[in-house]
């Protein structure tokens, strides 16, 4: 399983990102896909999840702000990130579930990608 993901980068509070995560060395329609944040300090926080049929669960903190969706022919994960808070300023990380319907259990990590909102 690889995972590298983009797309990250400075905004303002109230503005929009799109990182996405692209794929490699795995059946990709078949997993789940999630995005993660973690904080210097912090534990890691499940942000968003999509299950190989398309089913979508977000944290209660980023729900109506941000979207998750797949592109199974390109074999990339994309997040949607709408309405930025500087609470969302945290490296994200996309990861794969060889469990189509999302078990919680991951099997490969990207490297991650900053997200930097300023106030």
């Amino acid at each position: 399983v690889q995972l590298r993901e983009s797309g990250g980068g400075l905004v303002q509070a109230g503005g929009s990102l799109r990182p996405s995560c692209a794929a490699s060395g795995f059946t990709y329609e078949t997993f789940c896909l999630s995005w993660f944040r973690q904080a210097p300090g912090k534990e890691r926080e499940f942000v968003s999840s999509i299950s190989a049929s398309g089913v979508d669960h977000y944290v209660d903190s980023v729900r109506g702000r941000f979207t998750i969706s797949r592109d199974n022919l390109k074999k990339t994960l994309y997040l949607q990130m709408n309405s930025l808070k500087p609470e969302d300023t945290t490296m994200y990380y996309c990861a794969a579930d060889w469990n189509g319907w999302c078990s919680g259990s991951q099997d490969g990590w990207g490297q991650g990608t900053l997200v930097n909102v300023s106030s």
